[in-house]
């Protein structure tokens, strides 16, 4: 985690000014088209959203100031993207200029206690700069926190006693111009516009290199075939202070890394998963977003199911498929046998050591009894299919294509764990393989 205390002013350069470096992006193909051909300064331009997963379209208290389940990125009236401009090798770090100023934005690797490489950096009129992290400082635009699941949440939100998330743990450069392709890297700028690395940070320098990883790594995943219903889940890989993509290294605060992957970017392509240790965020560019179903065509869908007048087999009474304002649903509210996927309404037949284990009246299988609920942040879905599948063990339902790539996609836990999680309560996901069908008893007119 970058160090983020301002230092003392007086400049000790040996280098100055001779060593202008330019640092040029990847020649990488852009993976997005243009959204729109005309800009329309009525209508600002909609780069992308990133979701955080875990919330199902709201925080539990409420989306509040920069705090919330889901950011839009959009494009500023006026640029403020920044790129790396020249370096300076100095002898007293604590003191250099380029810190000290509150108009330049720099980033400092920290060699050794009488020695650092400063790289300072200047605006950049053709992309606009995104900041994310922890701290609630004006310079993050999106503040994320730890990432409680479901099955443990309260409603306070309290039981985070230390969080591993940095208080400005990575920035998102985007493109001004079409296709508007968005980069990852990681640390963000504090308040006095700096990045620090300390002399544990992990870090090198080599020739015209300078580079690092920050404490807990920022990982990104990209699915294999874009974010669509044939997608396959990625490979993990961690993102550096200067935007280079590496393996991961053992255990998140390693001091030891792998040599960079000169053929993969940090482009954000759509269905992009963001990992900060303690929160995985999810990238759906404004082009990718085009497939997503629409409030309209989701309710749509729901309906279709419920015109079937899906039955209660033991009550007999009618259910009802929750959509995002359906409340109070009592007597219609269904409930599912998570190992076997029959839908029922809420009964007490079949009760055995407790509420929630029971055996369902149609098999006679014996397992979890849980309240189906409805997967409502649609940015997750990978068609616009029916939902008609539910996750094990928390009940959320959505449909089979997107049901059956959240299963298989291994979220990082931990200091070197991975597990699979549902993408709208964060709940660990039970049994083989996570989820199940549901069977309704319907249409019987």
């Amino acid at each position: 985690m970058p160090d983020t205390k301002k230092k003392p002013p007086d400049e000790n350069s040996m280098f100055g000014d001779k060593l202008p470096t330019t640092c040029t992006s990847s020649d990488s193909k852009p993976l997005n088209k243009p959204v729109h051909s005309v800009e329309d300064d009525s209508q600002p331009i909609k780069y992308g959203e990133l979701i955080v997963l875990g919330y199902n379209g709201h925080l539990p208290n409420g989306d509040k100031g920069r705090r919330k389940s889901k950011y839009i990125l959009y494009k500023r009236p006026k640029s403020n993207g920044v790129k790396p401009f020249k370096r300076h090798l100095v002898t007293c770090p604590q003191s250099s200029k380029a810190v000290q100023d509150s108009a330049l934005h720099s980033v400092s690797y920290t060699l050794t206690r009488n020695k650092a490489i400063i790289v300072e950096y200047q605006s950049d009129d053709d992309t606009d700069m995104f900041q994310i992290g922890r701290s609630s400082e004006n310079p993050i635009d999106y503040v994320v926190m730890d990432t409680i699941p479901g099955h443990i949440r309260c409603s306070s939100e309290n039981n985070i006693t230390q969080s591993t998330i940095s208080r400005f743990a990575c920035r998102i450069i985007v493109d001004r111009n079409p296709p508007y392709t968005a980069r990852i890297i990681a640390a963000g700028f504090d308040a006095g516009k700096n990045i620090f690395l300390g002399e544990k940070a992990v870090k090198w320098y080599s020739g015209d290199e300078i580079d690092g990883l920050t404490t807990n790594g920022v990982f990104i995943m990209k699915p294999q075939g874009g974010f669509a219903a044939s997608a396959q889940p990625g490979v993990w890989r961690e993102v550096s202070v200067g935007g280079g993509v590496f393996p991961l290294r053992e255990s998140r605060p390693s001091p030891l890394k792998s040599c960079q992957i000169t053929d993969e970017d940090n482009i954000l392509s759509d269905g992009t998963l963001i990992d900060l240790c303690g929160a995985t965020m999810l990238w759906r560019s404004a082009l990718g977003l085009i497939s997503a179903p629409s409030e309209h065509e989701f309710e749509d869908l729901v309906g279709e199911i419920n015109a079937g007048r899906p039955q209660c087999p033991v009550g007999l009474n009618t259910l009802v498929l929750p959509t995002r304002g359906s409340l109070n649903l009592h007597d219609k509210q269904p409930y599912v046998y998570l190992n076997c996927g029959h839908v029922h309404g809420k009964h007490q037949w079949g009760v055995l050591d407790s509420e929630s284990t029971r055996t369902c009246p149609l098999c006679l299988t014996v397992g979890p009894f849980v309240k189906l609920q409805m997967g409502c942040e649609l940015s997750l879905y990978m068609d616009s299919e029916h939902p008609t599948f539910c996750f094990n063990p928390c009940g959320h339902v959505a449909s089979e294509k997107t049901v059956k790539y959240w299963a298989y996609v291994a979220v990082p836990h931990g200091c070197h764990g991975f597990r699979a999680i549902c993408p709208f309560c964060a709940s660990p996901l039970l049994g083989n393989p996570g989820y199940v069908k549901l069977i309704f008893q319907d249409h019987a007119d």
